[in-house]
C-alpha cells in the first residue's frame, strides 16, 4: 500500500509539473503536448512487448523446451491470480529477466540464458514471482502513463526554449508573461524534473514487486539472495547499452555504472531492496504464511 500510495503522489507531483507549464504557455500548447505525447506512448503501450522481445532478440520456447520453466511460471501465475504468461528466452550471458504485456490477458515473462545458470532453483523461482508482480500489478500501464506525462513536460520544454522570445511580455488579455530568465530556466529544469520524477515512479513500482512477489512465492528470502547473484553478475558481465529498456529488467544491467546517472536510475539500491525483502521474510516466518519447502522446479 505504501509504494500504491507513493505511485499515486509522483504521478500527481507530475501532472502539477505538468499543467503549471501548460497553464504558462497557453492552453494550446497545453492539448499539443498532450494529443503527441500521448499518440507516441499508447503506440508503445500497445506494442512494446513485440518491440523489446525483437530488440533482446528473444525466443519463445514450449513447455516441451523447457518443462520445469513452464511448470514454474504456471504455478506461481495460479497463486498470483493472473492467466500464465508467454515464457521467452534471451541467448544472453549476463542472468537477467523482465517481463512485459500491457496487461494479464497479454503478459509475458523472459529470462537470459545466464540467469538458469547462475541461480538455483529456488531462487528462480523468487525471480518468476517478481516478474509476475509486474503483470499483476499493472506496471506497463502505470509506465505508459508516466512516460506520456513526462514526454509533454518535455515536449513543452522545448517549445518554451524555441519560442522563449514569443512567450515573454503581456499575453493577449494583458498579463505577464514569462520572463527570459523564467523561460530559460523551465526549459532547462522542466525536463530534467520530469525525468527525475519518473525515475521515482519506476523505482517505487520495483519496491511493490519484490513485496508483492515475495507474497506470490511465500519466499522472499530467495527473492533477496537472487538479486544479490543478478547484481553480482550485472557487474562482471557488462551487456551493450539498450537504455530504453533497462527499466524492465529486475536489475539494471548498466549496474556496474557508478556515477552522477545513479540519480537517474530505474532501479532502487539492491541494498534496500535486499534489506526489505528480509524484514519480509522475517514478518511471515513469524505468522501463519511461509515457503513450503517444495520446489516446482525439477530436480
Amino acid at each position: 500500500m505504501k509504494n500504491q500510495i507513493k505511485t499515486l503522489l509522483l504521478l500527481g507531483v507530475l501532472s502539477v509539473v505538468l499543467i503549471s507549464i501548460g497553464g504558462a504557455l497557453g492552453k494550446g500548447f497545453l492539448i499539443g503536448a498532450l494529443v503527441l505525447s500521448l499518440a507516441m506512448n499508447v503506440g508503445a503501450y500497445f506494442f512494446s512487448d513485440k518491440l523489446v522481445l525483437t530488440m533482446h532478440g528473444a525466443q519463445e520456447v514450449s513447455p516441451q523446451q523447457a518443462p520445469g520453466l513452464h511448470r514454474m511460471v504456471e504455478e506461481l501465475s495460479q497463486r498470483a491470480g493472473i492467466p500464465k504468461p508467454r515464457v521467452f528466452l534471451m541467448n544472453e550471458a549476463q542472468p537477467n529477466a523482465f517481463a512485459t504485456g500491457r496487461n494479464p490477458e497479454h503478459g509475458v515473462v523472459a529470462v537470459t540464458a545466464g540467469i538458469l545458470e547462475v541461480l538455483d532453483e529456488r531462487e528462480l523461482r523468487g525471480v518468476l514471482a517478481h516478474e509476475l508482480a509486474h503483470i499483476k500489478n499493472r506496471d506497463i500501464l502505470v509506465s505508459t502513463i508516466a512516460a506520456a506525462v513526462a514526454s509533454a513536460v518535455t515536449y513543452l520544454a522545448h517549445a518554451v526554449g524555441f519560442f522563449g522570445s514569443m512567450l515573454t511580455g503581456r499575453d493577449e488579455d494583458g498579463d505577464e508573461g514569462l520572463s527570459p530568465m523564467q523561460a530559460l530556466a523551465l526549459a532547462l529544469v522542466a525536463p530534467i524534473a520530469a525525468t527525475l520524477i519518473q525515475m521515482g515512479i519506476s523505482r517505487s513500482r520495483e519496491y511493490l514487486a519484490d513485496q508483492s512477489g515475495g507474497e506470490i512465492s511465500g519466499d522472499p528470502e530467495a527473492l533477496a539472495r537472487a538479486l544479490q547473484k543478478l547484481e553480482a553478475g550485472a557487474m562482471a558481465m557488462p551487456v551493450e547499452g539498450r537504455p530504453a529498456t533497462a527499466s524492465l529488467f529486475i536489475v539494471s544491467p548498466f549496474a556496474g555504472m557508478q556515477s552522477i546517472l545513479s540519480l537517474f536510475s530505474t532501479h532502487p539500491r539492491t541494498e534496500e531492496r535486499v534489506r526489505r525483502l528480509r524484514e519480509q521474510a522475517a514478518r511471515m516466518s513469524s505468522g501463519t504464511r511461509g515457503w513450503s519447502g517444495a520446489l516446482p522446479f525439477p530436480q
